[in-house]
């Protein structure tokens, strides 16, 4: 823990403890922040408050000539002015100043040498700097030595909220980032999966500039590191679960970027959902949440400080943050070669579309734009029957160019590098969401492994008659009759119906982004 001057942001804190590992910020959270614990297994249990998940409506991006042409403005990207972020900042700053002591992690953003950033966060809570710690990319020693001044600053202030009567405050929460400024500001949110998207939203604006695809997805490498996969997939469509695959190297769960010489892990940790977490279901999961890991918003059994993995009473977005390295198959350093496979994951919770298509090129480009899964009923109050969930490149809310952007880039790269493309369906087959049955995880395993071992590039398909894709007719250790909808659901009058509405909704959606791709992509969708 190095001596660190930070008086030119105007903080004057009496104790900063920078890079402080693992024992002592479990020590500090236990000491002082009220209700943290250790769980049997040994991660450190924290609570993030009144906020337990992400505030989008409320992120904010400074307004500024030397970026703004570059940014898709709208409800994904606000804009903010100078000011109001200056005046957001100094109100951090302020609060920061009235604690007791001050944690500062450095880390890096990308394991690539020559494209990674150098990130420092600057927070009052011990489990947000452990928490960081975990998902950054943990510099050596001989590289904190030499780190030097940051390329971007993380300033979290959480559990101070913001003045909503500041100009282009929309609440008492804060997420602001400024380009230029090289910073971002949190207020009025201790959630602390907003730092991680930070950083990911910043490199989501730069790494398209030197012309590498960022992506929202996990990605596994075959054992000799040269020929990878891409899994995209929302929330619930299993993209952690089936990335911490034991048969193959795991890169990472989350972000990437696919460059010139192969795709590299944004960063140095896993973030996985832990609701109805089990040994069986998801073991290399289960067993990383142990020392060194932070369990966030979960439910101890009192009996055993044991972890209570269905409990919901705080809420349904429990989560467990620990290194990359816990998984027993992470691949160190989290590089490898380009993409033989890409796979668009989807839970499909209508039941219409095939567990398994191939799609074109063209194909790819509208199904990465349009990045759809669905709501089932029940989640939330008033779903009475499933719902569309649309969210550009799998991952809109993290977006700074416009997802056409995005589009083009992997569209490059699938050409260049002659790259498989799959979307598979994780949701249910045979009907809807009360009606069909949910498609095993064994079978989604099989239909993967199948993907990996090159037996689905030459494996028969039918073109499904409304959405168009190649569905494939047959995969090794799955049911054939559930591979095609239209034969596994036996009212065909309601799959149809079913399939049209769903196909409706595609192309309701896909209409904002229709002027900025080409002609072939307008037509890849639904017919």
């Amino acid at each position: 823990m190095t001596t660190l001057d930070l008086s030119a942001l105007g903080l004057r804190v009496s104790e900063i403890l920078r890079n402080a590992p693992a024992p002592v910020l479990y020590e500090h959270a236990i000491r002082f922040e009220p209700g943290t614990r250790i769980s049997a297994d040994g991660a450190l249990v924290a609570y993030s408050g009144a906020k337990t998940g992400r505030s989008p409506g409320d992120k904010r991006v400074v307004r500024h000539p030397e970026s703004e042409a570059d940014v898709w403005w709208g409800s994904v990207n606000r804009s903010m002015d100078a000011h109001s972020f200056a005046i957001n900042r100094e109100r951090a700053i302020d609060y920061l100043n009235t604690r007791d002591r001050l944690y500062v992690v450095d880390g890096f953003a990308g394991w690539h040498p020559q494209h990674r950033l150098k990130i420092r966060v600057l927070c009052s809570r011990p489990y947000h700097a452990l928490f960081m710690r975990t998902m950054l990319i943990r510099p050596s020693a001989a590289e904190l030595a030499v780190f030097g001044e940051p390329d971007f600053t993380l300033i979290n202030a959480g559990a101070f909220p913001a003045n909503r009567l500041s100009e282009g405050m929309s609440s008492k929460t804060s997420i602001a980032l400024s380009f230029e400024e090289k910073q971002m500001v949190i207020l009025g949110s201790e959630y602390a999966g907003e730092m991680k998207k930070g950083v990911f939203t910043l490199m989501n604006y730069l790494m398209p500039k030197q012309g590498l695809l960022s992506m929202h997805c996990s990605a596994t490498a075959d054992h000799t590191g040269r020929h990878s996969s891409v899994l995209f997939g929302l929330s619930g469509t299993g993209k952690t679960t089936l990335s911490a695959d034991p048969k193959r190297h795991l890169i990472g769960d989350d972000e990437h970027v696919w460059g010139d010489d192969g795709i590299f892990n944004i960063e140095g940790g896993c973030y996985a959902k832990t609701i109805d977490l089990t040994p069986e279901a998801e073991p290399e999961i289960y067993r990383a949440l142990h020392f060194g890991a932070v369990l966030e918003n979960v439910v101890l059994n009192e009996d055993g400080l044991e972890v209570d993995f269905h409990d919901t009473s705080i809420t349904q977005n429990t989560r467990g943050a620990y290194p990359i390295e816990f998984i027993q198959n992470a691949r160190i350093p989290c590089v490898a070669g380009h993409p033989t496979d890409l796979i668009f994951l989807t839970c499909d919770a209508f039941g219409v579309l095939p567990p398994v298509s191939k799609l074109t090129t063209a194909q790819a480009m509208y199904h990465f734009i349009s990045g759809y899964t669905a709501k089932v009923a029940g989640t939330e109050e008033g779903v009475t029957e499933p719902s569309t969930t649309f969210s550009a490149c799998f991952g809109a809310p993290f977006l700074v160019w416009h997802p056409g952007k995005y589009a083009e880039l992997l569209a490059e790269k699938l050409r260049e590098h002659r790259v498989n493309v799959w979307l598979v369906n994780t949701g249910w087959t045979g009907g809807s969401y009360g009606v069909g049955t949910r498609v095993p995880l064994a079978h989604t395993r099989a239909i993967l492994d199948a993907i990996h071992g090159g037996v689905l590039a030459h494996a028969p398909t039918e073109l499904d008659p409304i959405f168009g894709v190649a569905a494939v007719s047959h995969v090794p250790r799955v049911p054939e009759q559930l591979l095609v909808p239209a034969r596994a659901w036996s009212d065909g009058a309601a799959y149809h119906a079913t399939a049209s509405k769903l196909a409706a909704a595609f192309t309701a959606n896909f209409k904002q982004f229709e002027a900025g791709v080409s002609d072939e992509v307008r037509a890849a969708g639904p017919r």
